[in-house]
């Protein structure tokens, strides 16, 4: 596999694998541990997953800056080794119980992704505009995209042990311990780097650093502080007072708007040669906001349904296996102090503080009557952030045959573009809403757990839309960009991905306002039906772009 790509592939492969180890362990109990009431913070399912969103929001957005600073002043090693050194940093201060320290732990993250996502992703590009790699990089990205998702595949049965043997906070732990392996990956490839890690500099032409921050970043900070005020301050008194569903939503949507109107300035001022590549990037960037929206939700509201709607029992050979290996929580039938849920499963607080009741564990509640245990019996299950191994485990699994694919085609001269392949991932992961909708009916709407099985064929149809849409999404951004702001299109790119896991939350933080689920997951095809029709509509234009420039 390694023999016709450039021989940095393996370490940027590797440091990639190790640094998404620890960013989506610690996805993976992120709003678990939120909505914790023992040893988490007792959130409701709209307080965790409007935090979420804001974070993961965030952690995408900062790569606009750090591509920025790579791009001229500290190239990209240097930028990639502070950056994660933060993120671990981070991580180790996440598994602190107080919520200042949360913050700030949250902060390194999103600073260190800033400096790391897009500054990696764009040194793998530089590899591949040799004349030597140029056929191959796409093979090459989706390459990439395996060790991402090796990664997010083995991280969540560490984090499960590891949160059952000692409690959160070492779980936690293991995250940073991965994005510090991540990092002397990388620097153990240096001697494969060559000049490619040097920066670019100031282009004639590039808007100086001071304007940006003049006119960028303070606009942006001055613009998420009119969001979050606009309408008052959310609190008991004033619950209704934001526009779009809570302060920090506000704050970042209007902090937004000063960093779109940069980007849409590129396309204005650019050279003519340089119009039309970046404004098809702008183009691509714009659709695959609702990709990410909906895609985004694995850690909330997927998260919350393989939780509390899914069969997590174990039984037999498999109970023995998982247990052995740490993996499951043992769960008593008998009545105990335990937190109050309504029969929609919203956590039950008043004045701030969550309601308590004698009752059977929460568990128990939608599981079928001829499967109730007897009382004081103990019940195996499998703990729940292990259905955040699902995706990245299809991805492995067909990896592979989508590269074997698309190698067939091109070996025929039928290849589709990168657009049209992104306009396919579109429609794909729209059927797979279609999937949940099912496993909703089948369920009568929570009235009764439900197989894995859903879960496992959601995760699987959508793998392959994004298998056509992300690592393709990567390699636009490096065969379109003008040299002298790649990285900066990459953060575009990222910014993108930002919007659309602000989204996320915003629709995760939205599930308990329907009282028939089914009605959550036909907004979410509805909304990756028109980004797919978008997409199909422009993708003549965005051919024809490609063409030009002499690239599929």
């Amino acid at each position: 596999m390694w023999k016709s790509h450039p021989k940095a592939l393996p370490y940027l492969f590797l440091s990639e694998m190790w640094e998404r180890f620890g960013y989506y362990l610690m996805i993976g109990i992120f709003t678990l541990y939120l909505k914790d009431v023992e040893a988490g913070y007792a959130m409701t399912e709209k307080e965790a997953s409007d935090l979420y969103g804001t974070f993961i929001a965030l952690v995408f957005l900062t790569p606009f800056i750090g591509g920025l600073i790579a791009d001229r002043y500290w190239g990209y090693k240097k930028s990639i080794v502070i950056g994660g050194l933060m993120m671990g940093v981070g991580y180790f201060l996440m598994g602190v119980h107080n919520i200042t320290v949360l913050y700030i732990a949250m902060s390194l993250v999103i600073v260190g992704n800033g400096f790391f996502k897009p500054n990696i992703s764009t040194l793998l590009g530089n590899f591949y505009n040799e004349d030597k790699y140029k056929e191959k990089k796409d093979e090459g990205y989706n390459i990439f995209y395996m060790g991402i998702n090796i990664g997010a595949f083995i991280c969540n049965f560490f984090g499960a042990a590891l949160k059952i043997l000692f409690g959160w906070e070492y779980a936690f732990m293991a995250a940073g311990v991965g994005m510090f392996i991540g990092v002397i990956v990388f620097i153990l490839g240096t001697k494969h780097y060559g000049n490619k890690t040097d920066k670019k500099g100031v282009q004639e032409g590039d808007m100086p650093f001071y304007k940006i921050v003049l006119f960028i970043l303070v606009p942006s900070a001055l613009f998420g502080v009119i969001g979050w005020f606009l309408n008052g301050v959310q609190s008991e008194a004033n619950p209704n007072c934001s526009i779009f569903g809570s302060d920090s939503t506000d704050a970042f949507i209007f902090a937004c708007i000063p960093v779109i109107f940069f980007y849409a300035s590129l396309y204005f001022k650019a050279k003519k040669e340089d119009k039309r590549p970046i404004g098809a990037l702008l183009t691509i960037f714009g659709v695959v906001i609702l990709f990410w929206a909906v895609f985004k939700l694995n850690g909330s509201a997927l998260n919350n349904w393989g939780d509390k709607y899914t069969d997590r029992e174990l039984t037999g050979v498999s109970q023995t296996i998982a247990s052995k290996l740490v993996l499951t929580d043992t769960l008593v039938y008998k009545k105990d102090s335990v937190a109050l849920y309504d029969e929609a499963f919203r956590i039950q607080k008043e004045d701030g503080k969550v309601i308590k009741v004698v009752d059977y564990p929460l568990y128990f509640r939608n599981v079928k009557k001829e499967k109730l245990p007897e009382e004081g019996s103990k019940v195996f299950t499998w703990s729940a952030n292990l259905s955040q191994s699902i995706n990245p485990g299809w991805v492995i699994i067909l990896t592979p045959l989508v590269v074997a694919f698309f190698t067939f085609l091109r070996g025929r001269k039928k290849e589709p573009t990168t657009p049209t392949k992104i306009a396919f991932g579109l429609l794909i992961s729209a059927l797979s809403v279609l999937v949940m909708v099912a496993a909703v009916n089948m369920g009568g709407n929570g009235s009764e757990k439900v197989s894995v099985w859903w879960l496992v064929a959601n995760y699987g149809v959508i793998t392959i839309g994004e298998l056509f849409l992300s690592p393709m999404g990567l390699s636009v951004v490096s065969k379109l960009s003008p040299t002298n702001i790649t990285s900066l299109m990459m953060g575009g790119w990222f910014l993108s991905t930002s919007i659309g896991n602000k989204l996320s939350g915003v629709l995760a933080s939205l599930w308990d306002t329907y009282d028939n689920k089914a009605d959550f997951f036909w907004i979410n095809f509805g909304l990756l039906m028109f980004a797919t029709l978008l997409m199909f509509v422009l993708l003549k234009q965005l051919n024809k772009v490609m063409k030009e420039k002499g690239i599929n």
